[in-house]
């Protein structure tokens, strides 16, 4: 198993390195040339605050993908981590923390081609959060209030990073995927979250690069880079993630893992 872990902090590499993973930095914090980075070769690090972590995954593309091992590939964050059991323990130090997170592939997931992160039910958030991000619009809607089926995924895109931009950005996919990501986005209350996932080999990822990469390149053109707050600046990434889980589920046999969050800042 390869498992890259993406930190944005320079003092992280000794911490990652220690969890048997392969560190990567991204962003202007990090300046140590120990990192594995988005820096070199051909890439577009300049994105980095409109792509967050893809701005890696685009390196691996153009510069990586033929190199790796055809083996289970993953990929976690500095914060976030793949777990076989849903682990609450108040993790005090990377010791604690090492004894939880994956080291290696089970058995059980064998058969399949690639692992998403346990499920994001968006239906079930809270109704003040709706209500704070467009309170108009869950008063012209009431039946947002009581039918949860009506929060689906797009409903939340909306309301968290533009109305009708997710709509602008479907309708730039191909003709294969265009009908198919529009049913997903509109049919399903929840999503596999924080651009997590694992694959079996290097020949899905590829094929999942060839085709996320070209469709974000094109909504760059519908966005721009002009974004200003969280929920819009990040747009990119955002997509990105949406889509990871409906790529996945169509084109592989998946399965899920829980994902534990430590941020390995405070662990020594």
């Amino acid at each position: 198993m390869n498992m890259f872990c993406v930190t944005i902090y320079n003092d992280h590499y000794d911490k990652i390195k220690k969890l048997g993973y392969i560190p990567v930095g991204l962003g202007e914090n990090v300046s140590s040339n120990e990192f594995i980075t988005d820096k070199t070769g051909v890439n577009i690090n300049k994105k980095n605050s409109f792509y967050g972590e893809y701005t890696f995954h685009y390196w691996i593309w153009k510069n990586k993908i033929d190199n790796l091992k055809n083996n289970w590939i993953g990929f976690c964050q500095y914060r976030k981590y793949w777990s076989i059991k849903s682990n609450k323990k108040n993790h005090e130090n990377l010791v604690q923390l090492k004894e939880s997170v994956l080291k290696e592939i089970p058995k059980q997931y064998e058969n399949y081609e690639s692992i998403l992160g346990e499920p994001l039910f968006i239906n079930n958030f809270k109704f003040t959060k709706f209500l704070k991000k467009n309170f108009i619009k869950m008063i012209k809607n009431p039946n947002l209030f009581f039918d949860k089926n009506k929060r689906n995924i797009k409903f939340h895109f909306d309301l968290m990073h533009g109305e009708g931009n997710l709509d602008k950005a479907i309708s730039l996919l191909d003709n294969k995927d265009r009908n198919d990501f529009s049913y997903f986005v509109n049919s399903e209350v929840s999503f596999n979250p924080h651009n997590m996932f694992i694959c079996k080999s290097n020949k899905i990822l590829k094929d999942y690069y060839e085709s996320v990469f070209p469709w974000l390149e094109r909504c760059e053109k519908k966005f721009g880079f002009e974004l200003e707050g969280y929920g819009l600046k990040r747009i990119y990434g955002f997509l990105a993630e949406r889509y990871m889980s409906y790529w996945f589920k169509k084109y592989t046999n998946f399965s899920t893992m829980p994902i534990i969050f430590k941020d390995i800042s405070y662990l020594d």
